[in-house]
Formats: structure tokens, C-alpha cells, sequence
């Protein structure tokens, strides 16, 4: 059984590609670095419109412990350092946290 943390931010069209190179180039080697145990995986979404670029990240831990030890037991507070909040205009405060139930994948 696996946790997914997803959490969203908004930033203008703009300033999109600027999100996009600080998330890549800073936050996710950041949170790399701490080596947290039960730490799967990241994979970040990202949806261009006319008024704003939303992004997710979709992490995947081992367990909700393991959230704990990279957020604390305040686990469903946001993770957004300041490089990112420079460039974001609004993002959630809170990450949702989901059990995975199935996983299923096709190689067709």
C-alpha cells in the first residue's frame, strides 16, 4: 500500500516556464537531497490556459509515517519554498493524501 501527496499551484502563463525550471531545478532536487525514507517518486502535471498555468506534484511514499518524516505530524501543510512562492500566484496550503488501492498499467 502507497500514500500519493497531490497538491497544486498557479502561476501566470508567463511565469510558467520560470515555475517549471524552479520546481525541476531546485525544489524536487531539495526534497531529493533529505533522502527521506519511504520516498518513491514525484511526478508533476502541468495544465496551460488562457488566464493562468496550474501545476500538481503527485509524490509517492511507502507510507503515511513516511509523509510525517518528510512534513512533520503537521503532514498536510504545504511544502512551498520560497524560490517557488516568487514565482507562484496562488497554491494550496494543504496536500491531500490518497491510499493507493490499485495500481494497474498496460503495455500495449
Amino acid at each position: 500500500m502507497a500514500i500519493k501527496r497531490v497538491w497544486r499551484g498557479w502561476t501566470t502563463p508567463e511565469n510558467a516556464a520560470r515555475y517549471q525550471s524552479v520546481l525541476l531545478g531546485e525544489v524536487i532536487p531539495g526534497i531529493e537531497a533529505k533522502a527521506i525514507p519511504g520516498f518513491l517518486g514525484i511526478e508533476v502535471l502541468r495544465e496551460d490556459r488562457a488566464e493562468d498555468s496550474e501545476f500538481s506534484t503527485v509524490m509517492t511514499f511507502r507510507s503515511l509515517r513516511d509523509v510525517k518524516a518528510f512534513q512533520g505530524e503537521d503532514y498536510a501543510r504545504c511544502y512551498v519554498p520560497d524560490a517557488a512562492r516568487a514565482v507562484l500566484d496562488k497554491w494550496d496550503e494543504t496536500s491531500r493524501h490518497y491510499t493507493v488501492v490499485e495500481t494497474l498499467t498496460y503495455d500495449r
